[in-house]
């Protein structure tokens, strides 16, 4: 996993996709006699998120799960969300055909196996640093920071910096 093949990646990057739990979160789940889940999140991500879509990057979310807290951490920070999605690499190609970006202009941010074939698909294939063994073959680089603790802002700045700096 080599950061200068990462630099050459997102040269053509227009559209950053990432899980969501394992990536915005630490994969940790609360849960409340009632049922209800409550997450972990860095607040740090979201000035992230905001920097990279200033420079006309767009963000979505597409994860496996169908859960509130999901949805409503995702409209605070503006991004579109697609939940319970099976087949991630079905879900990004529906979604590039809608936005008529290819799958090659993409990042793709996960932190598990089921995100492998979202990996297999997208130009730029990304791991969060405390993300499982099974899918180091499959991505180019890995954050320095764990999921949830700033890893989504890690992509999004190095993204940012990278793209302002070659256009200038």
């Amino acid at each position: 996993m080599n950061k200068n093949n990462l630099k050459d990646k997102l040269a053509n990057i227009k559209l950053a996709i990432f899980d969501f739990d394992g990536v915005f979160t630490d994969n940790k789940v609360l849960v409340s006699e009632d049922g209800i889940e409550s997450v972990t999140c860095c607040r740090s991500d979201g000035i992230g998120i905001s920097r990279i879509a200033k420079i006309g990057v767009r963000s979505y979310v597409v994860s496996s799960e169908t859960n509130p807290v999901v949805e409503v951490r995702c409209k605070k920070l503006k991004i579109p969300v697609i939940q319970g999605v099976e087949n991630k690499q079905e879900a990004i190609k529906s979604l590039c055909k809608s936005l008529n970006i290819s799958p090659k202009e993409c990042l793709f941010l996960g932190n598990d196996i089921n995100d492998i074939c979202a990996f297999q698909i997208v130009g730029c294939p990304l791991a969060v640093a405390d993300s499982f063994d099974e899918i180091d073959r499959y991505v180019i680089y890995k954050t320095k920071s764990k999921g949830g603790e700033g890893a989504v802002r890690e992509i999004c700045d190095l993204l940012y910096n990278y793209k302002t700096i070659k256009q200038n």
